[in-house]
């Protein structure tokens, strides 16, 4: 179910790949069976696409997979867990329109600019 821009994640690698990555990762946890799912892939690979090289954005089959769903608490799919420096920093569950999750990752990634500013030395 995952477009070209997104990456399968599994519990397997969801540390090196989601919690150890340099960029902020957004993870969609999802079901085939879920309708509101399969309605929101179509946008989760549009966002995948428009912040290609700022953001991974990733989906984990919540069915092939329990451990890292349950770590996070997920309880309603679909689920959109944001992670910048291994921990969570946004989460947007349900079916949502483009701008709520643009926006969600505009602030993270704002905030990825603001401590690269402020790690360079002025010279």
């Amino acid at each position: 179910m995952a477009g070209h821009a997104v990456t399968e994640v599994n519990d397997a690698n969801f540390e090196q790949d989601v919690l150890k990555s340099s960029q902020p990762v957004l993870v969609d946890f999802w079901a085939a069976w879920c309708g509101p799912c399969r309605a929101l892939a179509p946008v989760v690979d549009e966002v995948a696409l428009q912040y290609q090289g700022k953001l991974k954005v990733m989906k984990m089959d919540v069915d092939r997979n329990s451990a890292t769903p349950m770590r996070y608490g997920i309880r309603g799919i679909p689920a959109l867990l944001l992670f910048k420096d291994g921990k969570v920093a946004d989460q947007i569950v349900g079916f949502v329109p483009k701008d709520t999750i643009e926006k969600s990752v505009t602030r993270v990634l704002a905030s990825v600019v603001d401590q690269v500013a402020e790690a360079k030395p002025v010279v």
